[in-house]
């Protein structure tokens, strides 16, 4: 089994950007999910809702900083973050710090409603939630649960061919296989049966061990096309049908890294 795919996401739901290799922190991956936008009220706004956070190319600057770009609006270079500490309703963290205005207002402009960009100056205050599998010193981003999210090339394989039958039952011409970005992880493996990603109790990707935290259950995120932003029923339907327990869907699973480290596309994946 080897690593296929690097993704990191700089701004929390925008666009994801793919990598060859990454540095692993104990927080997640270099670069990922350290800005975030947010409402008046300091609450993230999800991509579930705000669809339009997706068409977002975010690309983070030497010397700090975003360089942002959507269909639609100019493009906007952000300066690093230095406004006051204002208040966040993520889990286990109150506080980020602020962009500056014209951050602010590129994104009320793009979601229609007043928002804020925010970021996280320190990875290391956010704790992750034992309810999420979490241990005593272990940290993340703005990413929900976990630092990292694994899935598995085979297992997407599996849930395409999943859908393509549920297709032909009803009638209906099969959809094109889905693209993993909906899934939005940050490491993709191959090699593997589908879903053996299940049973591990921990990873190891190159030169870095990995803790499996938990299981990755779904939501509406997954349903938007990362390329049209319009959501559908897939492949929460499918998911639903063949992969339901807990009264929720499940593909994936959550890392928590056991050392720092590089990875690098083509990595072997070993799982325990």
């Amino acid at each position: 089994m080897e690593l296929t795919g690097i993704r990191i996401y700089p701004l929390k739901s925008a666009m994801g950007l793919s990598r060859e290799s990454a540095l692993v922190h104990p927080w997640g991956l270099e670069g990922d999910r350290r800005w975030a936008v947010v409402g008046e009220d300091g609450e993230n706004l999800w991509l579930g809702e705000f669809s339009r956070m997706v068409s977002v190319r975010a690309r983070d600057l030497a010397g700090g900083g975003l360089a942002l770009s959507a269909p639609g609006l100019p493009d906007l270079t952000v300066p690093p973050a230095t406004g006051p500490a204002v208040p966040v309703g993520f889990s286990g963290l109150d506080r980020a710090v602020a962009a500056d205005e014209a951050a602010h207002a590129w994104f009320t402009r793009l979601l229609g409603c007043p928002a804020r960009l925010v970021w996280l100056d320190d990875p290391r205050l956010r704790p992750v939630s034992a309810r999420h599998g979490g241990l005593p010193g272990d940290v993340v981003s703005f990413a929900w649960d976990a630092p990292l999210l694994l899935t598995s090339a085979a297992s997407l394989r599996r849930l395409d061919d999943w859908i393509a039958e549920g297709a032909l039952e009803r009638g209906e011409v099969p959809p094109q296989p889905l693209s993993v970005a909906r899934f939005r992880p940050n490491v993709v493996v191959d090699g593997a049966e589908p879903y053996a990603e299940d049973g591990w109790a921990g990873v190891r990707i190159g030169e870095v061990d990995f803790r499996v935290s938990e299981s990755c259950d779904r939501c509406a995120v997954t349903t938007i096309d990362p390329d049209t932003w319009v959501k559908g029923k897939e492949p929460l339907r499918t998911l639903a049908r063949h992969r339901r327990w807990d009264g929720k869907t499940w593909f994936g699973v959550r890392l928590v890294p056991r050392n720092p480290g590089a990875i690098r596309v083509g990595d072997p994946v070993t799982p325990s």
